[in-house]
């Protein structure tokens, strides 16, 4: 870029030597002679002051390390998005080929054409294109308008991420040109909304819209989802998201939502969003979590909240609680769940036990941490179960008969399956809640008993010895005697 500025510098998104920053400010900064440019970087270990300079401040930053002044030639500005995909897509001709002439008629009169062929066979190759990927290719805008439409009609999935784009308005006029588009990834573009009201149609084929690490607001969501009727994905990642209402007529087709690494994300605010009737996957990654209630659910219901979820991913949180899994138990189309790394789920030597008591506290479940659930896995770790959780059971005020059970309430909020568990295999009998002794040597002694045949009034003598367990000695019939 020359050193010469235009009013609408500012807000504009730049990249300088790789690093992507925003202008804040375009002018003279003295006492050095000769325009500047003001800008906040992405990175803020790349700045070096807050927008302050010899106690004058310039503009401002949001880390005291954020800003920088720039001379205008130094910095990118962009290219336009056509410019960019014939960069990346385009093959490019050999000089042979590039004067070739060929006759063609216009009208009456024969044409002599240099490098048609080359033409030709260009805009055969941008036409065909269905899917586009321009990650981190500097593109800033949209370009001149109706090109992208002209030669680029057929383009349905196209990756933007990591560019230059500073406006809605740029992505809008790109996407109105692009009548099939149903994928598109905005991820690590810092846009500003619109200045219009919604465009009706733009985005009317669009099924997924990836928005991660944009900055974007809950509010900010909501307004994109108007434009986009059929939105089928949704992924929202690292944008400290608060979602601050419950979405009316929007996000109504959406199946899944990805909320990973919004650390603001609480119990509360999930209730805002329980009720979309479609969401089936549900991504919670990294947000902070610890506890989840379904208040409208009583013990062994089921709630009327998330009626369609089927995949829950809550990894890397702050589970510690089991009765986060009991919560778990009352969705009613929950089928799958990845839970890894939490406090309570981190692998160590307890992992298989701890995966046991997940697939006994979740009755629906048929994937845990994307391991299937087999019959004969879900059979064990129920029995386990019920017999781990017996004795405790039986001091509650569990009995084998039915009609004489009076549990507490206690114990059934901690297990509530646990009736069911006894419906379904039988309640534990006492012989199976007989406490396993320890494996030391007193408790591994095997008693031998003997009686001599003709001195019936004598005592019988007890003998201790050691022996393997389930493992005799020595073996007497019925003729032997000591």
């Amino acid at each position: 870029m020359s050193d010469t500025l235009t009013p609408d510098v500012i807000g504009r998104r730049v990249e300088v030597n790789g690093e992507h920053a925003t202008v804040r400010f375009a002018g003279v900064v003295p006492p050095v002679a000769g325009p500047w440019l003001g800008v906040e970087w992405d990175n803020p270990e790349r700045g070096k002051h807050d927008g302050s300079h010899e106690g004058t401040v310039y503009f401002k930053c949001r880390h005291p390390t954020g800003g920088s002044f720039i001379r205008p030639n130094k910095v990118n500005f962009g290219t336009d998005f056509l410019t960019a995909i014939k960069n990346r897509y385009v093959l490019e001709d050999g000089p042979e080929e590039d004067r070739k002439e060929q006759i063609v008629t216009l009208g009456n009169k024969p044409v002599e054409t240099v490098g048609f062929d080359s033409l030709m066979k260009q805009q055969s190759q941008l036409s065909k294109l269905q899917e586009v990927s321009l990650r981190n290719c500097a593109v800033s805008c949209a370009g001149e308008k109706g090109g992208v439409a002209e030669a680029c009609p057929n383009i349905r999935r196209v990756d933007l991420s990591k560019n230059l784009l500073s406006s809605w308005d740029e992505v809008i006029h790109i996407a109105d040109q692009l009548r099939h588009l149903e994928v598109l990834n905005l991820s690590e573009n810092k846009l500003k909304f619109p200045s219009g009201s919604a465009l009706t149609g733009t985005f009317s084929a669009l099924k997924v819209l990836v928005l991660n690490q944009t900055g974007i607001t809950w509010a900010e969501v909501l307004r994109c989802a108007a434009w986009c009727p059929g939105l089928e994905e949704l992924y929202l990642e690292s944008n400290n998201i608060v979602i601050s209402e419950r979405p009316t007529d929007v996000l109504q087709t959406v199946k899944l939502l990805d909320l990973s690494s919004n650390q603001l994300i609480d119990e509360n605010q999930l209730y805002l969003i329980a009720h979309l009737p479609r969401l089936e996957q549900l991504i919670l990654s990294d947000v902070g979590i610890s506890s989840i209630h379904f208040p409208d659910a009583g013990i062994g219901c089921k709630t009327s909240m998330f009626p369609s979820l089927q995949y829950l991913v809550v990894n890397d949180n702050q589970i510690s609680q089991w009765s986060f899994f009991n919560e778990l138990d009352k969705l009613p189309s929950l089928r799958a769940l990845s839970c890894l790394r939490n406090p309570l789920t981190k692998e160590d030597k307890e992992a298989n036990t701890t995966r046991q008591l997940i697939i006994a506290s979740i009755g629906q479940l048929k994937t845990l941490n994307k391991c299937e659930i087999l019959p004969k896995e879900r059979r064990t770790a129920e029995l386990d179960y019920r017999k781990a959780f017996g004795n405790e059971w039986k001091q509650a005020g569990g009995h084998q008969d039915p009609d004489k059970n009076r549990l507490s309430e206690e114990f059934l909020r901690a297990h509530p399956r646990y009736q069911f568990l006894c419906l379904k295999y039988g309640a534990p009998e006492d012989w199976e809640l007989k406490t396993q002794q320890p494996f030391m040597l007193k408790n591994q002694l095997l008693t031998l008993k003997i009686k001599y045949p003709d001195q019936l009034d004598q005592k019988v003598l007890e003998k201790q010895l050691p022996g393997k367990k389930n493992e005799p000695i020595f073996s007497l019939n019925s003729e032997s005697s000591a």
